[in-house]
């Protein structure tokens, strides 16, 4: 029986990988590539109300546009950005990741829990 469930595994992902068309298969490969991006983040050492955040994207696509909510009513735009909060506080950041690869767009959100002193 194992045998059986082990082989129609394997002829169910030959034929779905088969009939995929090279558009389909332009979506998929694109949306793996969101997959290769991180958010970082860094508190400035002289202002700890100023953080800096990054998106690191490793893949083979291009990235095309990254847009962030600060958790505090504040947005910006940019791979790389600083943000200066007003009080202490949790905030939880997110960036809207935008990937493209071989003419399709996918987007991915990241987020990230920060505490401002």
């Amino acid at each position: 029986m194992k045998k059986i469930l082990t082989i129609s595994v394997f002829a169910l992902v030959f034929f779905i990988s088969n009939s995929c068309s090279k558009a389909e298969e332009s979506i998929v490969d694109c949306a793996f590539e969101t997959a290769n991006s991180k958010i970082h983040n860094s508190t400035d050492a002289t202002n700890p109300k100023l953080m800096n955040y990054s998106i690191e994207y490793t893949g083979s696509g291009t990235l095309q546009n990254v847009t962030w909510t600060f958790g505090d009513g504040s947005t910006g735009t940019g791979a790389v950005v600083t943000h200066t909060y007003a009080a202490a506080g949790t905030y939880e950041a997110v960036a809207t990741v935008t990937v493209k690869k071989d003419g399709s767009e996918c987007g991915t959100t990241k987020k990230r829990t920060v505490t401002v002193n």
